[in-house]
């Protein structure tokens, strides 16, 4: 199969130059299991590099522009992620597998990105202070200086819209490191952002090795801030390098996310959300609703509803554009049907199915959906991170709270309820960084901060708090007399 690319994959992007890279990796196709590219593998020497361009950016053509003129340059990458938007969304599908119509609506979101951080460059602002006679006291908002963003291979083009987007509205300079499993767009990202104007070294690309690559970014002491989306194992190595360098972290780990569902639930409207958000990119999201919690006098229903659901489900190939695609790679499913084991003492509830035109070679996993299932349970506990739920039953709304925040996790949560105060009760005392009343997910929502509390991290991404996340406060006191 012919890649959709008009560039080199084994190139880097260092201070405006696209340079070879000393070694390169494989591109595996999830969907075949077979290899379909090359991209480069950068190393220390090359970070270096990058995070040096960086700098000298800040220093030069980057560091001068105004927050209006950064705006427009991330206004027109914005235009042209729209202009190149079929290219990129095959290649995200056939990288990552994800069905193509996914990977169309996270090229609609990479271009919302920068459209909003685009237009919002401008409008961060400081704030005067009321303070004592003879002094005027204001605060300003300064870019951190050189950000580093290592990012997941799940969402490759989304992720780098919240982070990079937010890092350079805010005057940051920024070198990504994408994941070895799927770094086709972010080359492609960086390429359109050169085409739009965007001064060399203000956005440096160096794909490779997280041992290799993202050990040297997240520990190099030239290093501002760093953003990382991904594993709490990797999360917690990353803290640790950055910590070394007292450099802050903005984290977005794992989840383990419910959706609550009470009796006087509308779930003709529910029932979409409650099967999508679970299944979606096959799983592998850090926000999938794996938990549906139920409350006993619906709990049957539901779980019919969603089983009927399930069995219409069908895994294939990325650009046969079905209901999910194939996991990232053999070892992922591995892990995955290891999880899929531990439902030995629960129900199966439903299946749904593997494509016939699905390749042996892919790495596809059948969409489970799992009941009978307590809080306790490991599947209730640990992220999975393929397409499968479990069904819990609760008996009252303070069961239902224990259950949801009886997990290490705090990302996402959802009530399902036709009672307004319950659901702002709930809302009040779930934990997690984002609640969804009689909804999930709020469309994407580039508007709405998100970030997680517990091992699902710290910090927010998206909406202003990312710029401000992206941003140092400096206060200023002037005495005046």
């Amino acid at each position: 199969m012919t890649l959709p690319l008009w560039f080199d994959p084994t190139e880097m992007l260092i201070g405006g130059q696209w340079l070879p890279a000393p070694d390169r990796l494989p591109v595996e196709n999830p969907s075949t299991g077979q290899e379909m590219a090359e991209i480069g593998r950068a190393g220390a020497a090359e970070v270096d590099a990058a995070v040096h361009a960086a700098q000298d950016a800040l220093e030069g053509d980057w560091g001068a522009l105004t927050a209006a003129e950064r705006g427009r340059v991330l206004m027109r990458m914005s235009q042209l992620v729209l202009d190149n938007a079929e290219a990129l969304a095959t290649a995200e599908a056939l990288d990552v597998g994800k069905p193509l119509s996914q990977a169309r609506a996270d090229v609609t979101a990479l271009a919302r990105y920068l459209e909003f951080y685009g237009g919002a460059a401008d409008k961060v602002m400081g704030e005067t202070i009321p303070f004592q006679n003879g002094y005027t006291a204001y605060t300003l908002r300064e870019p951190h200086g050189v950000t580093g963003h290592i990012v997941p291979w799940n969402y490759p083009m989304q992720i780098i819209g919240r982070s990079v987007g937010a890092a350079l509205a805010m005057g940051n300079a920024a070198v990504l490191k994408p994941a070895e499993e799927a770094s086709l767009t972010a080359l492609a990202f960086a390429r359109i952002a050169t085409e739009a104007g965007l001064p060399p070294g203000a956005l440096n690309v160096v794909p490779g090795l997280g041992e290799e690559a993202g050990a040297a970014l997240s520990g190099h002491p030239g290093v501002n801030h760093l953003s990382f989306t991904g594993s709490v194992g990797v999360g917690q190595m990353i803290q640790t390098a950055a910590a070394r360098n007292v450099v802050p972290v903005t984290l977005e780990l794992g989840g383990k996310s419910p959706q609550i569902v009470f009796q006087d639930a509308d779930l003709a409207r529910a029932l979409p959300f409650l099967v999508n958000a679970g299944i979606q990119n096959a799983g592998q999201t850090c926000s999938a609703a794996s938990r549906i919690l139920v409350e006993r006098s619906r709990y049957d229903e539901v779980v019919a509803l969603m089983a009927a659901r399930y069995k219409t489900l069908i895994a294939g190939p990325a650009l046969s554009d079905l209901s999910l695609g194939p996991l990232i790679s053999a070892r992922q499913k591995e892990i995955v049907e290891g999880y899929l084991a531990l439902a030995s003492d629960l129900e199966i509830a439903a299946l749904g199915t593997i494509s016939p035109d699905a390749p042996e070679t892919g790495h596809y996993v059948t969409p489970t959906l799992i009941a009978g299932g307590h809080g306790d349970h490991r599947l209730a506990q640990e992220e999975i991170f393929g397409p499968a739920q479990l069904v819990i039953p609760f008996d009252t709304e303070e069961e239902a709270i224990a259950i949801a925040n009886g997990t290490d996790y705090g990302l996402v949560a959802a009530v399902w309820s036709e009672s307004g105060p319950r659901t702002m009760r709930m809302a009040r005392k779930l934990r997690a960084g984002q609640v969804f009343l009689n909804n999930y997910g709020a469309g994407g929502g580039v508007e709405l901060p998100f970030g997680g509390t517990g091992k699902s991290g710290h910090g927010r991404e998206k909406g202003f708090e990312a710029l401000y996340g992206f941003s140092a406060l400096k206060t200023v006191a002037a005495w005046h007399g």
